[in-house]
């Protein structure tokens, strides 16, 4: 007996929309009641000094809100809450911002001095920065990864370029060390300005500079009494002038790089 044929009966589905997962956008960060200290930018730290605390015709102190595009006066008054003078109400007592030592110390009771020395003083970070333990640790650390790479260098750096890099900072005297002292006088150096100390071991000028300097205190060639012109030592005659505002042995470092600078060099090496 023959089965009947079962028909197949089939269901829509209505297609199923995929979640996406999307990134949380950034909150901005909220304001902490701390105390804080600010310091004074810069190298000078006098004993006082007071920081305008209200707009005047000699102090703008205005602050740009950029939702509402306006410009907002900002003054401290210790009776209020706000150092916005259109949030404040009311008589207002005027009081006076004062660093001493290069440093200004607000506790948490006086917020509205912190937001104002925070948030809208217009000097911030040109006159004065608020202290910050994570900002100054990742200070520190790019000074010591400076100073490591710097000491790295000295440490593998040939004698004749440290005494090139160390009379940039000693001068002459370099000429008194032996090459120990010259090492060791080349790595306090690193460790101290490795900025300084990085910029010299790149600067190709450096070495023959010292080259130049030497050539002088060795008598081969002669500077000039008004630092225009070099010639040589044993007969006076020129060998180049030196371009005006140019550091004379600079612009003799560049000289022995030319041509007529190389043939030069290569007599002074043989005499040195």
């Amino acid at each position: 007996m023959a089965k009947k044929a079962t028909a197949v009966e089939t269901v829509e589905v209505a297609p199923q929309e995929v979640a996406v997962k999307t990134a949380p956008k950034p909150t901005k960060p909220t304001w902490e009641i701390k105390d804080r200290v600010y310091y004074l930018t810069g190298n000078k730290t006098p004993l006082t000094l007071t920081l305008p605390g209200r707009h005047t015709k000699k102090h703008a102190l205005l602050y740009f809100d950029e939702k509402t595009g306006k410009q907002k006066e900002i003054r401290y008054a210790t009776n209020q809450d706000s150092p916005l003078v259109d949030e404040q109400k009311g008589e207002v007592t005027l009081g006076h911002i004062r660093f001493y030592d290069g440093t200004l110390t607000v506790n948490k009771e006086k917020q509205n001095l912190q937001k104002l020395l925070s948030l809208y003083h217009p000097l911030k970070d040109k006159l004065y920065k608020e202290y910050s333990a994570v900002e100054e640790a990742v200070e520190e650390l790019d000074v010591l990864d400076l100073q490591i790479d710097a000491l790295n260098a000295a440490r593998e750096m040939d004698v004749d370029y440290a005494e090139a890099i160390l009379r940039v900072e000693l001068g002459s005297k370099v000429n008194d060390l032996s090459s120990k002292e010259l090492r060791r006088d080349l790595l306090l150096f690193a460790k101290k300005d490795p900025v300084l100390f990085i910029n010299l071991a790149n600067d190709d000028n450096v070495q023959l500079r010292n080259f130049a300097i030497r050539a002088a205190e060795a008598g081969i060639i002669r500077l000039s009494s008004d630092q225009r012109t070099f010639t040589w030592g044993t007969n006076g005659r020129k060998l180049m002038n030196v371009p005006f505002d140019e550091n004379p042995y600079s612009a003799f470092a560049a000289f022995l790089k030319t041509d007529e600078g190389v043939e030069i060099y290569k007599s002074i090496d043989k005499k040195l």
